[in-house]
């Protein structure tokens, strides 16, 4: 044994030991574990990666304290080990920053180096502590810490992070409400500060965004587009049940549709509400002819003579020299109660062989431009999906003598 080797550190040596072992099983197969054998490993894996990042963390700030890469013009240890490992900046600046966090919190730097707490817990932990209000004193800040430790034996990380936004209950409960008070005020207005929205026509069809907006304003959105999104028939599997992106997506695209016109806020005296231009032949079905908003957007036919019957955007037809003929009211055409009676009398969508039963659209039997009235004798409840079909020119569509509703691709 070389003196060198003699010399070296624990901490090294037994860095060193440690990739030996792991490169000695580098080539071992994996597949004549059995299940029992095969769990018991991943979680010693787990609470050994643990034990390395809390190792690592902890020579990272002492790298840190002895200006590691300073050498060599690097203008950090966090920068140092970005370079020198390919590391991305901000997880070495993360790695540094809790070892240095981890030496204000013992408890925490102990559990997480016996492998008992997860990376991601112990930053939880250590955050929630250090946000205590300055008059806790050492004593109860480490009460809390203990708290939160035992908690993290049942909870992950999210869960604790919750938890932790409730500390003061567990070690001043006389100064909880106010404290809380306090957070949800404070995160309140830099939400309120972080309020954005982005979005793009990208010209092929399709408008493209992103937003942040506040919680509570969040909870409200999902919830109604969840109700949008949610399963409209009874047969429902339990995977229908959780509405994916796409169907969330076609969600908020029928709720902008579905914002009462009375509700939007005024410009130039009048409301801001879309207008929908559309060829007289082409709402009578005799010609296939796009839609034009005002804004100057197309789109195909069916979805303008839906949209001029739905009407909470305004129909403007247009005759001969594209000259106005007559302008709709922005206004749903059946009234609430007059859909109350049809949903009362069908059941459901009329559509033969169709369950849906949620979301139902009212729809005149005899259509609106050719003179239906807006009654309930004169209209039935479709879904979604077939009220587009009843507007689409490529179907034809037979009313049934017991008030359903057949639907049959034109040849």
């Amino acid at each position: 044994m070389t003196a060198l080797t003699t010399s070296r550190h624990r901490v090294s040596a037994a860095t060193a030991e440690m990739r030996a072992s792991a490169a000695s099983v580098v080539d071992a197969s994996v597949w004549s574990m059995d299940a029992a054998e095969t769990a018991a490993t991943l979680t010693e894996l787990t609470h050994l990666a643990a034990q390395v990042a809390e190792l690592t963390a902890r020579v990272a700030a002492h790298a840190d304290d002895l200006h590691v890469g300073a050498e060599v013009g690097a203008s950090s240890a966090a920068s140092w080990l970005a370079h020198t490992t390919n590391t991305t900046r901000p997880a070495a600046a993360g790695t540094v920053k809790l070892g240095h966090s981890l030496e204000a919190h013992p408890l925490t730097r102990d559990a997480l180096a016996h492998g008992d707490v997860l990376v991601d817990q112990a930053r939880v932990i250590v955050h929630a502590v250090d946000q205590l209000p300055d008059h806790v004193d050492t004593e109860l800040a480490e009460q809390a810490e203990a708290h939160l430790l035992a908690e993290a034996a049942h909870h992950d990380a999210k869960a604790l992070r919750v938890l932790g936004k409730h500390l003061v209950e567990v070690i001043a409960p006389d100064e909880a409400d106010a404290r809380e008070a306090a957070i949800l005020e404070a995160e309140e207005k830099a939400a309120a500060k972080a309020c954005h929205l982005a979005m793009y026509d990208d010209g092929h069809g399709k408008t493209h965004g992103r937003f942040t907006i506040p919680t509570a304003e969040g909870a409200v959105l999902r919830k109604m587009l969840l109700a949008f999104a949610a399963p409209k028939h009874q047969a429902a599997t339990t995977a229908e049940r959780h509405p994916t992106a796409d169907a969330m997506g076609r969600a908020f695209a029928e709720l902008i549709l579905h914002i009462p016109a009375e509700h939007l806020p005024k410009t130039g005296s009048l409301p801001a509400t879309m207008l929908v231009l559309i060829d007289e032949d082409s709402l009578l079905g005799r010609v296939e002819k796009a839609g034009v908003l005002d804004t100057g957007e197309k789109f195909n036919p069916a979805l303008a003579r839906r949209l001029a019957c739905e009407a909470e955007i305004i129909p403007i037809v247009l005759g001969g020299a594209s000259m106005p003929l007559d302008v709709g009211r922005a206004r749903r055409l059946h009234t609430k109660h007059q859909r109350y009676a049809l949903l009362a009398r069908d059941h459901g969508c009329r559509a033969q062989g169709c369950d849906r039963t949620h979301g139902l659209h009212a729809h005149h039997t005899t259509r609106w431009p050719d003179g239906g009235h807006t009654t309930v004798d004169d209209a039935i409840t479709l879904c979604h999906w077939h009220h587009q079909r009843a507007h689409d020119t490529t179907y034809e569509t037979t009313y049934l003598p017991n008030g359903d509703v057949t639907f049959h691709r034109r040849q």
